[in-house]
Protein backbone atom coordinates (compact mmCIF):
# COMPACT_ATOMS: atom_id res chain seq x y z
CA UNK A 1 0.00 0.00 0.00
CA UNK A 2 1.47 3.37 -1.23
CA UNK A 3 2.43 5.76 2.02
CA UNK A 4 1.73 9.77 2.16
CA UNK A 5 -1.67 9.63 0.99
CA UNK A 6 -5.11 8.07 1.30
CA UNK A 7 -5.96 5.67 -1.74
CA UNK A 8 -8.32 6.62 -4.18
CA UNK A 9 -11.96 4.44 -4.46
CA UNK A 10 -14.84 4.20 -5.64
CA UNK A 11 -17.35 3.98 -2.20
CA UNK A 12 -19.71 0.79 -2.22
CA UNK A 13 -23.26 1.51 -3.84
CA UNK A 14 -24.85 0.22 -0.20
CA UNK A 15 -22.50 2.95 1.57
CA UNK A 16 -24.00 5.39 -1.14
CA UNK A 17 -27.56 3.83 -0.55
CA UNK A 18 -27.54 4.47 3.02
CA UNK A 19 -26.38 7.91 3.15
CA UNK A 20 -28.44 9.09 0.44
CA UNK A 21 -31.58 7.53 2.23
CA UNK A 22 -29.89 8.73 5.69
CA UNK A 23 -30.11 12.52 4.44
CA UNK A 24 -33.68 12.00 2.22
CA UNK A 25 -34.69 10.68 5.80
CA UNK A 26 -33.82 13.64 7.58
CA UNK A 27 -35.36 16.17 5.37
CA UNK A 28 -38.40 14.33 5.23
CA UNK A 29 -39.03 13.56 8.89
CA UNK A 30 -38.08 17.43 9.30
CA UNK A 31 -40.61 18.33 7.07
CA UNK A 32 -43.33 15.80 9.07
CA UNK A 33 -42.97 17.49 12.42
CA UNK A 34 -42.69 21.10 11.04
CA UNK A 35 -46.12 20.50 9.98
CA UNK A 36 -47.82 18.30 12.22
CA UNK A 37 -46.45 19.42 15.25
CA UNK A 38 -44.57 22.79 14.11
CA UNK A 39 -40.74 21.67 15.52
CA UNK A 40 -38.78 19.58 12.57
CA UNK A 41 -36.43 19.06 15.09
CA UNK A 42 -37.82 16.38 16.70
CA UNK A 43 -37.69 14.31 13.11
CA UNK A 44 -34.11 14.76 12.51
CA UNK A 45 -33.80 13.12 16.13
CA UNK A 46 -35.98 10.57 15.69
CA UNK A 47 -33.94 9.37 12.28
CA UNK A 48 -30.59 9.68 14.16
CA UNK A 49 -32.27 7.01 16.89
CA UNK A 50 -33.14 5.14 13.98
CA UNK A 51 -29.85 4.98 12.23
CA UNK A 52 -27.43 5.47 14.57
CA UNK A 53 -26.47 2.90 17.71
CA UNK A 54 -29.71 3.34 19.66
CA UNK A 55 -31.69 0.88 17.19
CA UNK A 56 -30.73 -0.58 13.72
CA UNK A 57 -26.94 0.89 13.80
CA UNK A 58 -27.16 1.18 10.21
CA UNK A 59 -24.58 4.59 10.19
CA UNK A 60 -20.91 3.05 10.85
CA UNK A 61 -19.19 4.09 13.75
CA UNK A 62 -17.12 6.46 12.81
CA UNK A 63 -19.44 7.96 10.27
CA UNK A 64 -21.52 8.70 13.65
CA UNK A 65 -18.31 10.61 15.08
CA UNK A 66 -17.85 12.37 11.81
CA UNK A 67 -21.53 13.62 11.23
CA UNK A 68 -21.63 14.41 15.49
CA UNK A 69 -18.35 16.67 14.62
CA UNK A 70 -20.25 18.28 11.93
CA UNK A 71 -23.61 19.01 13.71
CA UNK A 72 -21.24 20.57 16.41
CA UNK A 73 -20.16 23.23 14.08
CA UNK A 74 -23.29 23.14 12.99
CA UNK A 75 -24.52 23.93 16.57
CA UNK A 76 -21.64 27.16 16.38
CA UNK A 77 -23.67 28.64 13.49
CA UNK A 78 -26.74 28.43 14.85
CA UNK A 79 -25.41 29.96 18.23
CA UNK A 80 -23.65 32.69 15.53
CA UNK A 81 -26.51 33.25 13.54
CA UNK A 82 -28.19 34.28 16.70
CA UNK A 83 -25.62 36.65 17.81
CA UNK A 84 -25.34 38.68 14.76
CA UNK A 85 -29.70 38.76 14.88
CA UNK A 86 -29.17 39.89 18.11
CA UNK A 87 -31.14 42.89 19.51
CA UNK A 88 -28.28 44.53 21.93
CA UNK A 89 -30.28 47.30 23.25
CA UNK A 90 -32.97 44.71 24.55
CA UNK A 91 -30.12 42.49 25.84
CA UNK A 92 -28.90 45.64 27.66
CA UNK A 93 -32.21 46.11 28.85
CA UNK A 94 -33.40 42.94 30.55
CA UNK A 95 -30.00 41.53 31.59
CA UNK A 96 -31.13 41.60 35.47
CA UNK A 97 -34.43 39.97 34.38
CA UNK A 98 -32.22 37.28 32.12
CA UNK A 99 -30.15 36.48 35.39
CA UNK A 100 -33.50 36.11 37.21
CA UNK A 101 -34.72 33.82 34.80
CA UNK A 102 -31.50 32.04 34.11
CA UNK A 103 -31.34 31.13 38.17
CA UNK A 104 -34.77 30.19 38.69
CA UNK A 105 -34.03 27.61 35.42
CA UNK A 106 -30.98 26.17 36.99
CA UNK A 107 -32.09 25.98 40.98
CA UNK A 108 -35.79 24.61 40.68
CA UNK A 109 -34.21 21.49 38.65
CA UNK A 110 -31.83 20.70 40.71
CA UNK A 111 -33.76 21.74 44.05
CA UNK A 112 -36.99 19.43 42.42
CA UNK A 113 -34.43 16.48 41.65
CA UNK A 114 -33.37 16.02 45.59
CA UNK A 115 -37.41 16.37 46.26
CA UNK A 116 -38.22 13.42 44.13
CA UNK A 117 -34.94 11.50 43.18
CA UNK A 118 -32.91 11.94 46.87
CA UNK A 119 -35.87 12.10 49.28
CA UNK A 120 -38.62 9.91 46.62
CA UNK A 121 -36.45 7.33 44.97
CA UNK A 122 -33.76 7.02 47.25
CA UNK A 123 -30.96 8.23 45.24
CA UNK A 124 -27.80 9.20 46.43
CA UNK A 125 -27.29 13.04 47.03
CA UNK A 126 -23.68 13.26 44.89
CA UNK A 127 -26.04 11.08 41.96
CA UNK A 128 -29.02 13.57 42.36
CA UNK A 129 -27.07 16.62 41.87
CA UNK A 130 -25.29 15.29 38.89
CA UNK A 131 -29.06 14.15 37.76
CA UNK A 132 -30.27 17.62 38.41
CA UNK A 133 -27.88 19.41 36.97
CA UNK A 134 -28.35 17.62 33.81
CA UNK A 135 -31.90 19.09 33.52
CA UNK A 136 -30.96 22.77 34.56
CA UNK A 137 -29.00 23.25 31.49
CA UNK A 138 -31.24 24.54 28.85
CA UNK A 139 -30.06 23.35 25.05
CA UNK A 140 -28.49 26.40 23.15
CA UNK A 141 -29.08 24.95 19.58
CA UNK A 142 -32.99 24.21 20.41
CA UNK A 143 -33.80 27.31 21.75
CA UNK A 144 -32.01 29.22 18.46
CA UNK A 145 -33.07 26.42 16.54
CA UNK A 146 -36.76 26.37 17.72
CA UNK A 147 -37.65 30.78 17.70
CA UNK A 148 -36.04 31.11 14.41
CA UNK A 149 -38.49 28.13 12.95
CA UNK A 150 -41.44 28.75 14.66
CA UNK A 151 -43.09 31.57 13.03
CA UNK A 152 -43.13 32.94 9.50
CA UNK A 153 -44.29 36.36 10.40
CA UNK A 154 -42.87 37.54 14.06
CA UNK A 155 -39.14 37.28 14.41
CA UNK A 156 -39.18 36.13 17.81
CA UNK A 157 -35.52 36.57 18.62
CA UNK A 158 -36.55 40.60 18.43
CA UNK A 159 -39.14 40.64 20.96
CA UNK A 160 -38.33 41.36 24.27
CA UNK A 161 -39.61 38.11 25.18
CA UNK A 162 -37.04 36.50 22.87
CA UNK A 163 -34.05 38.25 24.05
CA UNK A 164 -34.61 38.07 27.38
CA UNK A 165 -35.06 34.19 26.33
CA UNK A 166 -31.38 34.18 24.14
CA UNK A 167 -29.70 35.83 27.42
CA UNK A 168 -31.24 33.08 29.96
CA UNK A 169 -30.08 30.31 27.35
CA UNK A 170 -26.66 31.44 26.97
CA UNK A 171 -26.28 31.92 31.04
CA UNK A 172 -27.94 28.59 31.82
CA UNK A 173 -25.02 27.13 28.84
CA UNK A 174 -22.58 28.91 30.84
CA UNK A 175 -23.57 27.42 33.91
CA UNK A 176 -24.22 23.90 32.74
CA UNK A 177 -20.17 24.13 31.70
CA UNK A 178 -19.40 24.88 34.89
CA UNK A 179 -20.91 21.58 36.50
CA UNK A 180 -19.81 19.42 33.91
CA UNK A 181 -16.25 21.22 35.35
CA UNK A 182 -17.17 19.98 38.67
CA UNK A 183 -18.81 16.30 37.75
CA UNK A 184 -15.66 15.73 35.71
CA UNK A 185 -13.61 16.92 39.18
CA UNK A 186 -15.71 14.37 40.84
CA UNK A 187 -14.72 11.32 38.85
CA UNK A 188 -10.81 12.32 39.23
CA UNK A 189 -11.45 12.85 43.12
CA UNK A 190 -13.27 9.56 43.30
CA UNK A 191 -10.30 8.06 41.25
CA UNK A 192 -7.72 9.43 44.16
CA UNK A 193 -6.27 12.22 41.60
CA UNK A 194 -5.18 15.27 43.31
CA UNK A 195 -7.13 18.26 41.74
CA UNK A 196 -7.61 21.89 42.57
CA UNK A 197 -11.23 21.78 43.05
CA UNK A 198 -11.69 25.49 43.46
CA UNK A 199 -10.04 27.18 40.55
CA UNK A 200 -11.27 24.29 38.34
CA UNK A 201 -14.80 25.60 39.21
CA UNK A 202 -13.84 29.26 39.07
CA UNK A 203 -12.08 28.99 36.08
CA UNK A 204 -15.23 28.86 33.71
CA UNK A 205 -17.12 31.58 36.00
CA UNK A 206 -14.36 33.84 35.87
CA UNK A 207 -13.31 33.47 31.71
CA UNK A 208 -16.95 34.26 31.28
CA UNK A 209 -17.30 36.90 32.98
CA UNK A 210 -14.05 38.61 31.42
CA UNK A 211 -15.46 37.33 28.52
CA UNK A 212 -18.60 39.23 28.83
CA UNK A 213 -17.23 42.33 30.42
CA UNK A 214 -14.02 42.44 28.25
CA UNK A 215 -15.78 41.77 24.78
CA UNK A 216 -18.22 45.02 24.26
CA UNK A 217 -15.76 47.32 26.12
CA UNK A 218 -12.61 46.45 23.63
CA UNK A 219 -15.83 46.41 20.70
CA UNK A 220 -17.13 49.84 21.46
CA UNK A 221 -14.09 51.55 22.19
CA UNK A 222 -11.15 49.86 20.18
CA UNK A 223 -12.20 47.55 17.24
CA UNK A 224 -15.58 49.80 16.69
CA UNK A 225 -13.82 53.27 16.37
CA UNK A 226 -10.67 51.26 14.11
CA UNK A 227 -13.37 49.31 11.97
CA UNK A 228 -15.45 52.94 10.98
CA UNK A 229 -12.48 54.97 10.42
CA UNK A 230 -9.83 52.71 8.72
CA UNK A 231 -11.83 49.52 7.13
CA UNK A 232 -15.52 49.53 6.57
CA UNK A 233 -15.79 51.94 3.75
CA UNK A 234 -13.27 49.26 1.81
CA UNK A 235 -15.45 46.83 2.19
CA UNK A 236 -17.61 47.96 -0.70
CA UNK A 237 -15.45 47.30 -2.90
CA UNK A 238 -15.37 43.61 -2.08
CA UNK A 239 -19.22 43.09 -1.71
CA UNK A 240 -19.44 39.35 0.40
CA UNK A 241 -15.33 38.39 0.05
CA UNK A 242 -14.80 40.85 2.69
CA UNK A 243 -17.76 40.28 4.93
CA UNK A 244 -17.05 36.22 4.73
CA UNK A 245 -13.30 36.78 5.94
CA UNK A 246 -14.10 38.88 8.51
CA UNK A 247 -16.89 37.10 10.17
CA UNK A 248 -14.87 33.52 9.59
CA UNK A 249 -12.22 35.44 11.70
CA UNK A 250 -13.91 36.64 14.33
CA UNK A 251 -16.08 33.09 14.70
CA UNK A 252 -12.34 31.40 15.09
CA UNK A 253 -10.79 34.03 17.47
CA UNK A 254 -14.13 34.17 19.42
CA UNK A 255 -14.25 30.58 20.12
CA UNK A 256 -10.58 29.26 20.34
CA UNK A 257 -9.87 32.22 22.64
CA UNK A 258 -13.06 30.51 24.78
CA UNK A 259 -11.99 27.34 24.65
CA UNK A 260 -8.42 28.12 25.95
CA UNK A 261 -10.00 30.32 28.91
CA UNK A 262 -12.19 27.70 29.95
CA UNK A 263 -15.72 28.67 29.33
CA UNK A 264 -18.14 27.48 26.77
CA UNK A 265 -17.26 27.49 22.58
CA UNK A 266 -21.26 28.02 22.13
CA UNK A 267 -20.55 30.86 24.58
CA UNK A 268 -17.65 32.64 22.61
CA UNK A 269 -19.90 31.54 18.92
CA UNK A 270 -22.60 34.24 20.47
CA UNK A 271 -20.38 36.68 21.72
CA UNK A 272 -18.68 36.83 17.94
CA UNK A 273 -21.68 37.55 16.86
CA UNK A 274 -23.02 40.51 18.62
CA UNK A 275 -19.43 41.83 17.55
CA UNK A 276 -19.89 41.93 14.31
CA UNK A 277 -23.50 43.28 15.08
CA UNK A 278 -22.11 46.54 16.44
CA UNK A 279 -18.92 47.52 14.98
CA UNK A 280 -20.52 48.66 11.56
CA UNK A 281 -21.23 52.52 11.83
CA UNK A 282 -25.15 53.39 11.96
CA UNK A 283 -24.83 57.08 10.18
CA UNK A 284 -27.13 56.81 7.60
CA UNK A 285 -24.09 57.58 5.30
CA UNK A 286 -22.31 54.32 6.19
CA UNK A 287 -21.03 51.51 3.79
CA UNK A 288 -23.59 48.96 6.12
CA UNK A 289 -26.42 51.23 6.08
CA UNK A 290 -28.69 49.80 3.31
CA UNK A 291 -32.37 50.06 2.58
CA UNK A 292 -32.04 46.60 1.08
CA UNK A 293 -30.17 44.01 0.17
CA UNK A 294 -29.84 44.98 -3.62
CA UNK A 295 -28.52 48.59 -2.54
CA UNK A 296 -25.83 46.87 -0.66
CA UNK A 297 -24.46 44.25 -3.25
CA UNK A 298 -25.34 47.02 -6.39
CA UNK A 299 -24.04 50.27 -4.83
CA UNK A 300 -20.13 51.39 -5.60
CA UNK A 301 -19.95 52.97 -1.62
CA UNK A 302 -22.63 50.44 0.11
CA UNK A 303 -21.23 46.66 1.24
CA UNK A 304 -24.11 44.11 1.94
CA UNK A 305 -24.73 43.25 5.72
CA UNK A 306 -23.18 40.62 7.84
CA UNK A 307 -26.70 38.78 8.38
CA UNK A 308 -27.36 39.45 4.21
CA UNK A 309 -23.80 37.34 3.78
CA UNK A 310 -24.40 34.92 5.91
CA UNK A 311 -28.13 34.27 5.21
CA UNK A 312 -26.59 34.46 0.99
CA UNK A 313 -23.44 31.93 1.70
CA UNK A 314 -24.13 29.99 5.21
CA UNK A 315 -27.44 29.58 5.87
CA UNK A 316 -28.27 27.18 3.40
CA UNK A 317 -25.28 24.89 4.37
CA UNK A 318 -26.41 25.01 8.47
CA UNK A 319 -30.13 24.74 7.78
CA UNK A 320 -29.79 21.84 5.33
CA UNK A 321 -26.73 20.01 5.89
CA UNK A 322 -25.02 20.64 9.37
CA UNK A 323 -28.46 21.68 11.23
CA UNK A 324 -29.71 17.80 10.56
CA UNK A 325 -26.82 16.52 11.49
CA UNK A 326 -26.43 18.16 14.83
CA UNK A 327 -30.08 17.07 16.02
CA UNK A 328 -29.19 13.60 14.62
CA UNK A 329 -26.26 13.32 16.74
CA UNK A 330 -28.39 13.66 19.39
CA UNK A 331 -30.51 10.93 18.42
CA UNK A 332 -27.10 8.88 18.26
CA UNK A 333 -26.18 9.45 22.31
CA UNK A 334 -29.39 8.17 23.49
CA UNK A 335 -29.81 4.80 24.76
CA UNK A 336 -33.33 3.83 23.38
CA UNK A 337 -33.35 0.68 23.99
CA UNK A 338 -32.67 0.67 27.57
CA UNK A 339 -35.79 2.73 28.46
CA UNK A 340 -38.28 0.48 28.05
CA UNK A 341 -38.98 -0.92 31.30
CA UNK A 342 -41.51 -0.54 33.70
CA UNK A 343 -40.36 1.06 36.43
CA UNK A 344 -37.70 3.42 34.25
CA UNK A 345 -40.85 4.23 32.49
CA UNK A 346 -43.04 5.39 35.01
CA UNK A 347 -39.76 7.02 37.03
CA UNK A 348 -39.11 8.73 33.38
CA UNK A 349 -42.47 9.94 33.07
CA UNK A 350 -43.27 11.23 36.76
CA UNK A 351 -39.52 12.82 36.16
CA UNK A 352 -40.19 14.76 33.52
CA UNK A 353 -43.07 16.01 34.60
CA UNK A 354 -41.49 17.64 37.52
CA UNK A 355 -38.28 19.07 35.32
CA UNK A 356 -40.70 20.07 33.03
CA UNK A 357 -42.52 22.32 35.38
CA UNK A 358 -39.11 23.23 37.15
CA UNK A 359 -38.76 25.06 33.42
CA UNK A 360 -41.84 26.45 32.95
CA UNK A 361 -41.58 28.23 36.10
CA UNK A 362 -39.05 30.46 34.74
CA UNK A 363 -42.35 32.22 32.46
CA UNK A 364 -43.81 33.43 35.89
CA UNK A 365 -41.42 36.12 36.29
CA UNK A 366 -42.73 37.82 32.76
CA UNK A 367 -46.02 39.07 34.58
CA UNK A 368 -44.55 39.31 38.32
CA UNK A 369 -42.02 41.47 36.40
CA UNK A 370 -44.87 43.40 34.58
CA UNK A 371 -46.03 43.74 38.15
CA UNK A 372 -43.44 44.90 40.24
CA UNK A 373 -42.06 47.27 37.54
CA UNK A 374 -45.86 49.29 37.27
CA UNK A 375 -45.39 48.56 33.37
CA UNK A 376 -48.74 48.49 33.53
CA UNK A 377 -48.90 52.19 33.47
CA UNK A 378 -48.68 51.33 29.80
CA UNK A 379 -52.04 50.08 28.95
CA UNK A 380 -53.39 53.17 31.75
CA UNK A 381 -51.42 55.77 29.15
CA UNK A 382 -52.86 53.88 25.74
CA UNK A 383 -56.86 53.75 28.04
CA UNK A 384 -56.30 57.49 27.83
CA UNK A 385 -55.24 58.32 24.82
CA UNK A 386 -57.71 56.17 22.97
CA UNK A 387 -61.05 55.91 24.47
CA UNK A 388 -62.36 52.52 25.45
CA UNK A 389 -65.29 51.90 22.78
CA UNK A 390 -62.92 52.10 20.63
CA UNK A 391 -61.54 48.78 21.83
CA UNK A 392 -64.76 47.42 21.40
CA UNK A 393 -63.62 45.48 25.10
CA UNK A 394 -65.17 46.10 28.24
CA UNK A 395 -61.58 46.28 29.85
CA UNK A 396 -58.73 48.11 28.04
CA UNK A 397 -56.13 46.54 30.41
CA UNK A 398 -57.44 42.68 29.10
CA UNK A 399 -55.59 42.57 25.87
CA UNK A 400 -52.18 43.60 27.24
CA UNK A 401 -52.07 41.19 30.70
CA UNK A 402 -53.26 38.30 27.68
CA UNK A 403 -50.04 38.73 25.71
CA UNK A 404 -47.82 39.31 29.11
CA UNK A 405 -49.24 35.79 30.56
CA UNK A 406 -48.80 34.06 26.68
CA UNK A 407 -45.46 35.91 26.68
CA UNK A 408 -44.62 34.41 29.83
CA UNK A 409 -45.61 30.64 28.96
CA UNK A 410 -43.42 31.03 25.65
CA UNK A 411 -40.52 32.05 28.07
CA UNK A 412 -41.50 28.90 30.39
CA UNK A 413 -42.18 26.56 27.19
CA UNK A 414 -38.85 27.90 25.34
CA UNK A 415 -36.57 26.83 28.07
CA UNK A 416 -37.83 23.49 28.10
CA UNK A 417 -35.15 21.48 25.81
CA UNK A 418 -32.75 20.22 27.10
CA UNK A 419 -30.97 18.64 24.20
CA UNK A 420 -27.21 17.99 24.08
CA UNK A 421 -25.75 19.63 27.12
CA UNK A 422 -27.38 18.04 29.12
CA UNK A 423 -27.04 14.70 27.57
CA UNK A 424 -23.24 15.68 28.20
CA UNK A 425 -23.37 16.31 31.34
CA UNK A 426 -25.06 12.75 32.57
CA UNK A 427 -23.01 10.82 30.31
CA UNK A 428 -20.08 11.82 31.71
CA UNK A 429 -21.84 11.83 35.17
CA UNK A 430 -22.29 8.04 34.10
CA UNK A 431 -19.18 7.18 32.35
CA UNK A 432 -16.81 9.18 33.98
CA UNK A 433 -18.08 9.20 37.62
CA UNK A 434 -18.63 5.92 40.08
CA UNK A 435 -21.78 8.16 41.77
CA UNK A 436 -24.17 8.01 39.19
CA UNK A 437 -26.29 4.25 38.67
CA UNK A 438 -27.79 3.02 35.19
CA UNK A 439 -31.07 3.34 36.70
CA UNK A 440 -30.33 7.34 37.78
CA UNK A 441 -28.92 7.52 33.99
CA UNK A 442 -31.99 6.47 32.40
CA UNK A 443 -34.34 8.68 34.78
CA UNK A 444 -32.07 11.65 33.60
CA UNK A 445 -32.27 10.53 29.66
CA UNK A 446 -35.71 9.75 30.00
CA UNK A 447 -36.41 13.23 31.37
CA UNK A 448 -33.84 15.19 28.87
CA UNK A 449 -35.37 13.40 25.40
CA UNK A 450 -39.11 13.93 26.44
CA UNK A 451 -38.62 17.72 27.35
CA UNK A 452 -36.29 18.32 24.77
CA UNK A 453 -39.86 16.65 22.37
CA UNK A 454 -42.19 18.58 24.33
CA UNK A 455 -40.70 22.17 24.56
CA UNK A 456 -40.08 22.56 20.89
CA UNK A 457 -43.72 21.60 20.36
CA UNK A 458 -45.34 23.68 23.19
CA UNK A 459 -43.49 26.88 21.56
CA UNK A 460 -44.53 25.61 17.97
CA UNK A 461 -47.81 25.79 18.36
CA UNK A 462 -48.03 28.72 20.63
CA UNK A 463 -46.65 30.53 18.01
CA UNK A 464 -48.80 28.98 15.90
CA UNK A 465 -51.97 30.10 17.38
CA UNK A 466 -50.96 32.90 19.29
CA UNK A 467 -47.92 34.42 17.73
CA UNK A 468 -49.32 37.40 16.55
CA UNK A 469 -50.94 38.49 20.28
CA UNK A 470 -47.16 37.77 21.66
CA UNK A 471 -45.54 39.77 18.68
CA UNK A 472 -47.93 42.69 19.31
CA UNK A 473 -47.69 43.09 22.91
CA UNK A 474 -46.25 44.39 25.77
CA UNK A 475 -43.15 42.00 26.10
CA UNK A 476 -43.25 41.23 22.12
CA UNK A 477 -41.96 43.90 18.98
CA UNK A 478 -45.02 46.56 19.85
CA UNK A 479 -48.58 47.31 21.55
CA UNK A 480 -51.85 47.89 19.74
CA UNK A 481 -54.43 50.16 20.01
CA UNK A 482 -57.20 51.44 17.35
CA UNK A 483 -56.63 54.99 16.27
CA UNK A 484 -59.05 56.22 14.58
CA UNK A 485 -59.26 54.14 11.19
CA UNK A 486 -56.55 51.70 11.40
CA UNK A 487 -54.33 50.08 13.94
CA UNK A 488 -51.54 52.20 15.90
CA UNK A 489 -48.94 49.38 17.01
CA UNK A 490 -46.09 51.51 18.97
CA UNK A 491 -43.21 49.10 20.85
CA UNK A 492 -43.56 50.14 24.59
CA UNK A 493 -39.60 50.35 24.57
CA UNK A 494 -39.99 53.73 22.57
CA UNK A 495 -42.52 55.67 23.55
CA UNK A 496 -45.39 57.29 21.64
CA UNK A 497 -43.43 57.77 18.27
CA UNK A 498 -46.63 59.80 16.79
CA UNK A 499 -45.63 62.42 19.24
CA UNK A 500 -42.34 62.46 17.50
CA UNK A 501 -44.14 64.14 13.81
CA UNK A 502 -46.29 66.98 14.50
CA UNK A 503 -46.63 67.41 10.78
CA UNK A 504 -46.65 66.06 7.24
CA UNK A 505 -43.12 68.61 6.90
CA UNK A 506 -41.91 67.31 10.29
CA UNK A 507 -42.45 63.82 9.04
CA UNK A 508 -41.27 64.23 5.46
CA UNK A 509 -39.24 66.68 4.26
CA UNK A 510 -39.11 65.74 0.43
CA UNK A 511 -39.95 67.60 -2.92
CA UNK A 512 -41.93 65.72 -5.57
CA UNK A 513 -40.04 62.69 -5.87
CA UNK A 514 -39.90 61.41 -2.84
CA UNK A 515 -42.59 62.01 0.14
CA UNK A 516 -41.66 59.35 2.33
CA UNK A 517 -39.09 58.26 4.78
CA UNK A 518 -37.45 55.22 4.99
CA UNK A 519 -36.23 52.36 7.18
CA UNK A 520 -32.56 50.90 7.21
CA UNK A 521 -31.27 47.63 7.93
CA UNK A 522 -29.71 49.18 11.25
CA UNK A 523 -33.20 51.12 12.24
CA UNK A 524 -32.68 54.13 11.72
CA UNK A 525 -35.54 55.96 10.29
CA UNK A 526 -34.20 59.30 7.88
CA UNK A 527 -35.39 60.66 5.68
CA UNK A 528 -34.03 60.65 1.86
CA UNK A 529 -35.45 63.76 -0.18
CA UNK A 530 -34.71 64.27 -3.81
CA UNK A 531 -32.72 67.04 -5.20
CA UNK A 532 -34.76 70.42 -6.44
CA UNK A 533 -34.50 69.29 -10.17
CA UNK A 534 -35.48 66.03 -9.83
CA UNK A 535 -32.12 64.06 -10.07
CA UNK A 536 -30.41 62.12 -7.63
CA UNK A 537 -31.45 62.13 -3.68
CA UNK A 538 -29.07 65.05 -1.73
CA UNK A 539 -27.88 63.26 1.20
CA UNK A 540 -29.88 61.62 3.93
CA UNK A 541 -30.84 63.63 6.85
CA UNK A 542 -31.36 61.92 9.98
CA UNK A 543 -34.86 62.19 11.32
CA UNK A 544 -35.04 59.43 14.03
CA UNK A 545 -33.59 57.03 15.70
CA UNK A 546 -34.20 52.95 16.62
CA UNK A 547 -32.32 50.15 18.33
CA UNK A 548 -31.07 47.69 16.15
CA UNK A 549 -33.66 45.26 14.50
CA UNK A 550 -36.31 47.23 16.16
CA UNK A 551 -39.03 47.35 13.38
CA UNK A 552 -38.25 43.92 11.58
CA UNK A 553 -41.90 42.83 11.99
CA UNK A 554 -44.75 41.72 9.35
CA UNK A 555 -45.97 45.70 9.76
CA UNK A 556 -45.65 48.37 11.76
CA UNK A 557 -48.11 51.30 11.78
CA UNK A 558 -48.35 54.15 12.76
CA UNK A 559 -51.32 56.07 12.73
CA UNK A 560 -52.92 57.18 9.48
CA UNK A 561 -50.41 59.16 8.84
CA UNK A 562 -48.13 56.10 7.23
CA UNK A 563 -46.63 52.30 8.04
CA UNK A 564 -43.36 50.83 8.00
CA UNK A 565 -44.28 47.76 5.55
CA UNK A 566 -42.12 44.09 5.72
CA UNK A 567 -39.20 45.30 3.49
CA UNK A 568 -38.58 48.45 6.15
CA UNK A 569 -39.86 51.40 4.06
CA UNK A 570 -42.03 54.11 5.82
CA UNK A 571 -44.67 55.07 3.39
CA UNK A 572 -46.97 57.95 4.54
CA UNK A 573 -50.32 57.28 3.82
CA UNK A 574 -51.70 61.20 3.79
CA UNK A 575 -50.19 62.54 0.97
CA UNK A 576 -49.75 60.54 -2.10
CA UNK A 577 -46.46 60.84 -4.27
CA UNK A 578 -46.98 63.56 -7.32
CA UNK A 579 -44.14 61.68 -8.91
CA UNK A 580 -44.92 61.29 -12.88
Amino acid sequence: MAGGFLPYHEPGIVNILILISFFFFLSLAEWISSKIIRAGIIGQIAVGIIYGTPLANILHADWQSTFLALGYIGLILIIFEGGLGARLDLLKKNFFLSMIGAATGVLFPIGLSYLLLYLGFGYGAVETFIVGASLSATSLGTTFAVISTASSTVDLAQTRVGSILVSAAVIDDVVGLVMLSVINDLGELGQGHSVNLGWLIGRPIVASIGMAIVTPLVTKYLFAPLFRRYIEYHFARFDHISNIILMILVLCAFISIAAYTGTSILFGAFLAGTFLTYIPSKHPDGPFVVMSREEGEREENKSPTFVHTFERYLLDVQKYLMEPLFFSSIGFAIPFVQLWTGKRIWRGIVFTLLMLFAKLIVGIWVPLWQLLSGSNLLSRKVAKEYPREEYHSDDSTKPVWSTVCLSGLLLGSAMVARGEIGLLIVEVGYNETSYVSEDAFITAVWAILLNTVLGPVAVGLLVKFRGKEIGEGAWGLQRTAPAGDGDSSIDPSLGNLEDSFKTHDDMCQTTRHSPEYSLNHSGSIWTKPSSPDGQLPVPAQPAIYLPDYQLLVSSFYLSDKGQVNSTGRFVVDKVQSQQA
